[in-house]
């Protein structure tokens, strides 16, 4: 059982790593996540073991943080790398399934961030493509479903359980 988690442990490890060392692995700057994106559309796919869930303009899920609340975001510094906001510098648009209230937050770096029901929504750097939903559950952070985060994965799952204490771990 130690084993497994373990592995899980190593392989998140280097993701972070590879997120932090290249600038070719975060999909959101060149695919609708950029700041420099007027009025990004927020969509949605459907899983059936995790329900109807956010996507980006990228089509990539998108994530939300435990410990940010409606002004504010705690996902600064390394955390972002790993955890690309999506930002706007317009007015968010809903696609035709999202039921929810999209608004924007103003980061600490000046940047504007899509809400989703007053929290703010992040891609996770470890999803290679639309459809990957590998961040969920991790370091605090579910995926963002219609109607409020999403399920967290079973402690036997490939990623490791989110902090107890509200920290993001960066």
């Amino acid at each position: 059982m130690a084993v497994p988690r373990l592995i899980a442990a190593l392989v998140t490890a280097v993701l972070l790593v590879a997120g932090c060392t290249s600038g070719t692995a975060n999909p959101a700057p060149s695919s609708g996540g950029a700041s420099g994106v007027a009025g990004v559309t927020v969509g949605t796919t459907s899983s059936a073991s995790l329900g109807t869930y956010l996507t980006g303009p990228n089509g990539m899920a998108l994530y939300t943080l435990a410990s940010d609340s409606a002004t504010s975001s705690t996902c600064t510094g390394g955390c972002a790398t790993a955890w690309p906001p999506l930002a706007t510098t317009g007015q968010p648009t809903a696609g035709s399934d999202v039921t929810g209230q999209l608004g924007t937050l103003t980061r600490a770096d000046g940047t504007t961030q899509v809400t989703y029901g007053g929290l703010p929504l992040y891609y996770w750097q470890g999803d290679a493509k639309a459809g990957d939903v590998t961040g969920n559950g991790v370091n605090g952070f579910s995926l963002a479903t219609v109607g409020g985060a999403g399920p967290l994965p079973s402690a036997s799952g490939a990623a490791p359980a989110p902090s107890s204490s509200g920290n993001s771990g960066y």
